[in-house]
């Protein structure tokens, strides 16, 4: 799927009036069985099946907030078949209404960005809940998941259960993943797939709970992983593409750990540094092709990375400094190529230069929990995305490397570690 682009000087998109943000549409029920209708097709190639638990505790026409993990388009189709005909408006990001405002907006999208802390999306929300009765449906991780497993969630769910006081239902799908993963250009792999939507509590069982006990809640529905379930279900993957571009997601050797130079290409992964080659195999575990397995599964391989940068931040050794191709969305009619930057992220933050010094944009680790990045991004490039609710810059490195996975991975663990050091900043300015 490609996106409405222009290249335009900076100056020019900085001038570009921006119009004021529109309430939720309820959606009405052409759009409700159109959509529905045109997932048919889809679904029955995945031989598509959901079962419900719990859900003869919602009324018909109760509203309710629906949470879904994030694997592919077909979460979207799954949603509107699953859910038929109950209105719902789907929460999306700002985006995907580029060149489709209108469209997007009779199918009740509500837009905000990812990862920045969004006023206006809470207004809307309760808007929908309480104005127009109608549900709501949120992908909480935000972003597809890049190795099969859920990604970090937001501490602020437990506020939302609070705030709009509707039950709380889950969409969870099995077999999205291993259909089409991001890290594969979303190339479509023959597997079924099949949901479970719950009841999972009720907003009595929501007030009498603290928002501790309500987001360890929500982290356990979200707790999954698409290779392990392939493994358990025996689903075989023959595809022989099914290992490419899997450098993206594991980008450094554990071998001789070397980054950037893994390159993965028809059923094999391989580094290119030291030449050690491991197979992705039907039954979704990874295999050296001679010698020893340091992982034999995708996540394990995965969460190493991932205490890796944490071990750099600690020792004060990350840092990422890269040139940039720079895109801005300012608005809903396209996305502007504004020229060309550098991006630096290291345990200060982000800073993002260029336009010849018109950018200079900063971003502290607090600012997000995540990071918005992105697998060939509308079909442009490897992204990561920066900003704020009014304007978000999207960083297209020119530089060779995998830097998307590292990048979301650093931004996570150095949220954590600046939010781990509050208390002992506040302890010892008090004494």
């Amino acid at each position: 799927m490609k996106i409405i682009s222009k290249t335009m000087d900076y100056d020019k998109v900085m001038a570009l009036p921006v119009k004021p943000r529109k309430k939720p549409k309820k959606v009405n029920m052409f759009f409700r069985t159109l959509m529905k209708t045109l997932s048919v097709g889809e679904l029955k190639n995945t031989n598509f099946e959901c079962r419900k638990i719990g859900m003869e505790k919602l009324g018909k026409r109760e509203p309710c907030l629906i949470l879904m993990n994030h694997s592919g388009f077909i979460d979207l189709q799954i949603a509107a078949t699953v859910l038929y005909p109950r209105p719902f408006n789907i929460v999306c990001t700002t985006d995907g209404f580029v060149g489709k405002n209108w469209l997007m907006r009779q199918i009740g999208c509500i837009p905000t960005q990812k990862f920045v802390t969004d006023l206006a999306l809470v207004r809307d929300m309760v808007y929908a809940v309480k104005e127009l009765k109608s549900s709501v449906l949120m992908y909480p991780e935000a972003s597809y998941t890049f190795d099969g497993t859920s990604t970090t969630l937001p501490d602020s769910l437990a506020d939302c259960l609070k705030m709009l006081k509707v039950p709380l239902i889950v969409i969870r799908t099995y077999g999205a993943f291993a259909r089409n993963p991001l890290y594969n250009n979303l190339k479509r792999r023959k597997v079924d797939v099949s949901a479970d939507m719950e009841y999972v509590l009720s907003p009595e069982e929501i007030a009498s709970k603290s928002k501790d006990e309500l987001n360890a809640i929500i982290r356990e529905k979200f707790n999954f992983d698409g290779f392990r379930w392939q493994q358990e279900n025996g689903v075989k993957i023959t595809e022989d593409f099914r290992a490419e571009c899997l450098n993206r997601v594991l980008y450094k050797c554990p071998h001789c750990l070397t980054e950037g130079k893994m390159h993965g290409e028809g059923t094999t992964l391989t580094c290119k540094e030291c030449g050690k080659v491991y197979e992705l195999t039907e039954d979704g575990f990874l295999r050296a092709t001679d010698g020893e397995t340091k992982f034999s599964h995708v996540p394990d391989w995965y969460a190493w990375e991932r205490e890796c940068v944490k071990q750099e931040i600690l020792d004060g050794k990350y840092n990422l400094d890269i040139p940039v191709d720079i895109s801005i969305l300012k608005d809903m009619k396209c996305v502007y190529h504004v020229g060309e930057g550098r991006l630096i992220h290291n345990s200060d933050g982000y800073r993002l230069t260029g336009c010849e010094g018109k950018i200079d944009y900063e971003q502290k680790p607090l600012s997000s929990y995540s990071a918005y990045t992105d697998y060939y991004w509308y079909e442009i490039g490897d992204v990561i995305s920066i900003g704020t609710n009014k304007i978000s810059y999207y960083c297209f490195p020119k530089a060779k490397g995998d830097f998307v996975s590292k990048t979301r991975l650093a931004a996570e663990e150095l949220y954590k570690i600046k939010k781990a050091e509050q208390p002992a900043r506040r302890t010892k300015t008090e004494k």
